[in-house]
């Protein structure tokens, strides 16, 4: 698969209610590192709820039907996030990944390389 798009968009706030809501949901949806990055931040909703966008947009990218929202994670690093797939999804093409956030919403495009 070439040239798949995937693109995904957040309000923030309703990432933070559902985290408050449902402490163990973070937990389901992102790798250890990915609590880890966000825990470090002023206000980890933001960058969860990035994370999330990004992982919405590989699965549209990819074109996937079913998928569990560990095996996409999003690796920072100090450069451009980059996009590690685990699991079922480890054999996929790779995907190019940008994120974006502003006080009320995240969001995510990304591009099958």
């Amino acid at each position: 698969m070439t040239g798949g798009v995937g693109i995904d968009l957040l309000e923030i706030e309703r990432m933070e209610r559902a985290l408050e809501r449902r402490p163990r949901l973070a937990e389901r949806l992102f790798t250890d590192a990915e609590r880890a990055y966000a825990a470090e931040r002023a206000r980890p909703g933001q960058h969860l709820a990035a994370r999330f966008c990004a992982k919405e947009a590989v699965a549209k990218a990819l074109a996937l039907e079913w998928w569990n929202a560990r095996d996409i994670e999003v690796v920072s690093e100090g450069g451009p996030p980059r996009i590690v797939l685990h699991g079922v999804l480890a054999g996929r093409p790779a995907v190019q990944v940008s994120l974006t956030h502003s006080r009320t919403t995240a969001a995510a495009v990304a591009v099958v390389a």
